[in-house]
């Protein structure tokens, strides 16, 4: 249930003694949102920052739109309109890093049979999101970092059916609003301002895009040289 649901039956509830929707229950969910995205998120961003460093003519690109379309001022959310390939580049980090490739464990809460198989109530599914993410009949290149997935012919950004980093259904992950907001802003502040670089003595070719293993999985421990653009 997203936040704006949550406030609304808040509203709707709020004389009933033994309603679950009480200001408690918002703080405690509030708290899961940020302690639950900061890790999430930090580990988005970490991919971002290597796969800039493996691929600058991608940062040069979303540079040159930033400097284009905002300037120097400060990148806002409704930004993300005028940004067609930033924004198809941050999908397309999520879609290869792909940090939380088994989703989080779920259970039935009923009988149900989906597609001949028979799931009793109370069994436990793992939704394998990485399947998705990488499934070579909806992915140009799937097993490469190619932001091209999320551009038109005309360059325009486009949704995927197949872009579902947060899940679906109605568990889909209650943060997800919050999230693209923070990777948006992160991630356009940082190229705004920083130019990211190997450091010396090494090179793009060197930079391991292996991930690391993990319920949410980073990217392998790396040293990188932010350079004032």
């Amino acid at each position: 249930m997203s936040l704006k649901c949550f406030l609304y039956t808040l509203q709707e509830n709020k004389k009933s003694i033994d309603s679950h929707f009480h200001n408690d229950n918002l703080i405690g969910l509030v708290d899961n949102l940020f302690v639950a995205g900061m890790d999430t998120t930090s580990n988005t961003l970490c991919w971002a920052i290597l796969l800039m460093m493996k691929y600058p003519e991608v940062q040069k690109k979303v540079q040159e739109e930033i400097a284009k379309e905002i300037g120097v001022r400060q990148p806002r959310t409704e930004d993300r309109v005028k940004l067609s390939y930033t924004n198809a580049v941050i999908h397309e980090i999520q879609r290869f890093a792909d940090i939380v490739p088994t989703n989080l464990p779920h259970a039935t809460t009923k009988d149900i049979t989906f597609k001949g198989f028979f799931i009793p109530k109370g069994m436990h599914i793992v939704p394998l999101l990485s399947s998705v993410l990488h499934d070579e009949s909806q992915w140009e290149k799937p097993h490469e970092f190619y932001p091209e997935h999320f551009l038109d012919s005309e360059g325009k950004f486009v949704k995927k059916d197949a872009f579902m980093p947060f899940s679906a259904g109605q568990r889909v992950c209650a943060g997800e609003t919050l999230a693209k907001m923070e990777l948006f802003l992160f991630f356009t502040n940082l190229l705004q301002r920083f130019t990211f670089q190997p450091p010396s003595g090494t090179s793009k070719d060197d930079l391991d895009i292996t991930p690391a293993l993990g319920l949410i999985t980073p990217p392998m421990p790396y040293k990188t040289c932010a350079v004032l653009s």
